[in-house]
């Protein structure tokens, strides 16, 4: 599956309910592939490629790593606490990821 098959498949995870009221926009910057970011306002998900103007929060990862977390076998927090992944910005909205998106 290639990084745009897995955020359309992360998109179609998307749990409006748990979105309700939110206005913030996750950046993934994937250091071996393209990077997309998702625009999330008050219970709508949007799927853009490249860059976003101001992002609430940059996610830095490598293919692989971004793969394992929306499919659950890895582990975002272990990700994290192993330098697979980076965040820059406001951290507290990367542990939203979850509650946002039915991962695994």
């Amino acid at each position: 599956m290639s990084v745009a098959e897995t955020f359309e498949n992360l998109k179609n995870n998307f749990n409006s309910d748990a979105a309700a009221g939110v206005d913030l926009v996750f950046q993934f910057d994937i250091e071996d592939g393209e990077n997309h970011y998702l625009d999330i306002t008050d219970g709508n998900c949007e799927l853009g490629k490249g860059n976003h103007d101001d992002p609430s929060v940059t996610l830095i990862m490598n293919e692989e790593t971004f793969k394992g977390i929306v499919s659950g076998e890895t582990d975002g927090m272990q990700a994290f606490m192993a330098g697979q992944l980076r965040a820059e910005g406001d951290m507290m909205l990367a542990m939203k990821l979850g509650e946002l998106f039915n991962i695994g």
